[in-house]
């Protein structure tokens, strides 16, 4: 008897009782339903929740991947083991073993963490309340440990995984009906209740925080700096990485935010499988490039002097707001939720440029936290039913005026 068949026969033993959900979920994320349809007429389409997320997953993989050689190679720069790589992807020593040694090892704990304590709770909940166990959180679980930082706590990622999959989605009635996002709802309760650890020029680092309390100690040593381009900028210090370092990543923050050119193919690749939408992904970007334009025109106005906080992220060429910080991985991979975001094609115009406006103004006016992707989409999602509420009524509104025009 195959593992299939006994996952079955687990199943039917279990139909009706507290268990079944946990023994269903299992069965049918490893093989298709055995249950068919009799009568009627149905649609049928390839695609389903499970190859959803498994499609979004598959996007997401090169970001994790490079996040993980990243993260060794970010820790050997800052240790003085190796030389600013020159030639990119093509240099040996960004693709040294040790790097992918030290990645992995830093990063596959909080992808177990992630997974394990998110599905933990959901299948609690389905076991609770007799419901099967949603997909849902299979790329959630994949987005949270991109965004955090190297060294993140595992027991604290534990405890803000609890709280978005409780708070963010759950008392909402789960899978479909959270209105946040919930890879961000862990993000904004990991910076909100641990903020010591999500921001700071050491906790993007690999070792960083622990050599900075070893010298805290008395300890004879060099400190290691991890600071991120808008943790330089925000600080009014000159930008230190070349563009083509930003573009391609090798600069340091979270796991999977840091290479645009693996962001933007994953986000080609959303648009091609037609689960992300392009609508949402252009206007956000169109909106920060306003916005940034906005900053750069009114710079050199009298009252903006080259001593202002604001005047370095003000100054920043508005296109390079694109591939510094979180802003390319938040709208390609959280902006684009489709449980979250607006529904309508005219409503998503609207959500995504808003998210990229207001993302450039966090950035530049709120220096102790120069990332403002996070704080925008979450605002933004909250905003998303009353948008679609509004193009909805405009539209019914046009055609009661065209329906009087030719009743009259």
């Amino acid at each position: 008897m195959g593992l299939k068949d006994k996952l079955h026969k687990l199943k039917l033993k279990y139909k009706g009782k507290k268990m079944a959900p946990a023994f269903n979920a299992i069965h049918t994320f490893l093989y298709l339903p055995n249950e068919t349809t009799h009568s009627g007429s149905h649609v049928r389409g390839a695609d389903d929740l499970k190859r959803t997320m498994n499609t979004v997953i598959m996007a997401l993989l090169p970001c994790l991947i490079f996040g993980m050689f990243n993260a060794g190679y970010q820790h050997n720069l800052a240790e003085g083991n190796i030389e600013a790589v020159a030639n990119g992807f093509f240099s040996a020593g960004f693709w040294a073993f040790d790097n992918l040694t030290i990645g992995l090892w830093k990063v596959l704990p909080l992808v177990i963490i992630s997974y394990g304590v998110g599905l933990g709770v959901e299948f609690l909940f389905a076991v609770i309340k007799g419901h099967e166990v949603e997909e849902g959180y299979l790329v959630t679980g994949m987005l949270v440990p991109l965004i955090v930082p190297i060294d993140t706590p595992l027991w604290m990622l534990a405890v803000a995984v609890i709280f978005g999959v409780v708070i963010g989605k759950e008392v909402f009635g789960g899978t479909g009906m959270n209105i946040l996002n919930p890879a961000l709802t862990i993000r904004a309760f990991l910076f909100f209740a641990y903020p010591t650890w999500m921001s700071g020029d050491k906790v993007w680092v690999h070792g960083a925080v622990e050599r900075a309390n070893e010298i805290a100690d008395g300890a004879k040593l060099d400190a290691i700096s991890g600071e991120t381009v808008l943790g330089a900028l925000a600080q009014g210090k000159d930008l230190s990485y070349s563009v083509s370092d930003m573009f391609l990543g090798f600069i340091p923050g979270s796991v999977g935010e840091t290479s645009a050119l693996l962001i933007l193919l994953g986000g080609l690749f959303l648009i091609f499988t037609k689960i992300g939408s392009w609508r949402i992904m252009l206007s956000a970007t169109l909106g920060a490039l306003a916005m940034g334009l906005i900053f750069n025109g009114i710079v050199n106005a009298e009252w903006i002097s080259q001593g202002s906080k604001f005047y370095s992220l003000m100054s920043t060429e508005f296109w390079h707001h694109l591939i510094i910080g979180g802003f390319a991985f938040g709208v390609v991979f959280m902006a684009t939720d489709p449980v979250t975001a607006s529904q309508t094609n005219k409503g998503k115009w609207i959500y995504g440029f808003f998210i990229g406006f207001i993302s450039i103004l966090i950035r530049v006016f709120n220096p102790a936290y120069p990332e403002g992707v996070m704080l925008a989409i979450l605002l933004m999602n909250v905003f998303a039913p009353t948008i679609d509420h509004y193009v909805v009524q405009g539209n019914v509104k046009k055609r009661m005026k065209r329906l009087k025009l030719k009743t009259a």
